[in-house]
């Protein structure tokens, strides 16, 4: 039997990226976080949360998709890191 190999991830600078993008594209459309929050439907604290450098939050893929519709980006945006 083969020993399976572990891989440590670390994904919180990617997180720290999709939510500077998040910021970038609302700022875009000239939209504050409540506003981007009651269109989402989640709180204005997660949306801050989100887009704080300091904070490390997981986002799944249905609210980046919702977000991304909100914003009127296409959700590959959101994804793109500037350090790949």
């Amino acid at each position: 039997m083969k020993n399976a190999c572990q891989i440590a991830f670390d994904n919180s600078r990617k997180y720290i990226e999709i939510g500077y993008n998040i910021a970038y594209y609302r700022k875009h459309a000239g939209l504050t976080q409540e506003q981007l929050s009651e269109l989402v439907g989640i709180s204005r604290q997660h949306i801050g949360a989100l887009e704080a450098p300091n904070i490390v939050r997981p986002i799944s893929l249905e609210l980046l998709f919702n977000i991304a519709a909100v914003l009127g980006v296409p959700a590959y945006k959101l994804l793109v890191f500037r350090d790949e």
